[in-house]
């Protein structure tokens, strides 16, 4: 299965990004809003320049206090970005995830921002992959 297959199974395609100079609390607000685990820290709203997750304000507000929520996204935000093609494939994004111990990964095409997949994401990818070859060998097996 590829990455594109998984984005088109997705119910959310759009990608939520917010400015480096948002500050942390408004940053906070938008995943709330969202329900969501992380966003893309763009300048442009069309490359990744960093992404920022609720691990990364919570991981914050315990090591220096609550203060940390005046501060901008770029002062939090992970800059070393894994990213992906939507030509990869599962296994590689799921090991990279695994390896990585992240949840969440932007999806670029020709450097251009045009998902983000999740570790959940993935693993129901494979489920499904795994039920359909399960069925199929199953019809095989009973003559079908």
């Amino acid at each position: 299965m590829l990455v594109s297959q998984i984005l088109k199974t997705k119910a959310q395609q759009d990608v939520v990004t917010v400015s480096p100079t948002l500050s942390i609390a408004e940053a906070a607000k938008i995943l709330s809003e969202k329900r969501i685990g992380t966003v893309v820290v763009s300048r442009d709203g069309a490359t990744a320049d960093g992404i920022l997750s609720e691990r990364d304000i919570v991981r914050e507000i315990g090591a220096r206090g609550a203060g940390c929520l005046s501060h901008t996204v770029e002062t939090l935000m992970t800059t070393r970005l894994v990213t992906c093609g939507q030509e990869e494939a599962a296994d590689s994004v799921l090991q990279q995830m695994t390896d990585g111990r992240f949840r969440h990964m932007p999806v670029l095409n020709a450097g251009v921002l045009i998902g983000v997949i999740s570790l959940g994401d993935v693993v129901k990818a494979k489920l499904m992959e795994l039920s359909m070859e399960k069925n199929a060998l199953e019809g095989m097996i009973m003559g079908h």
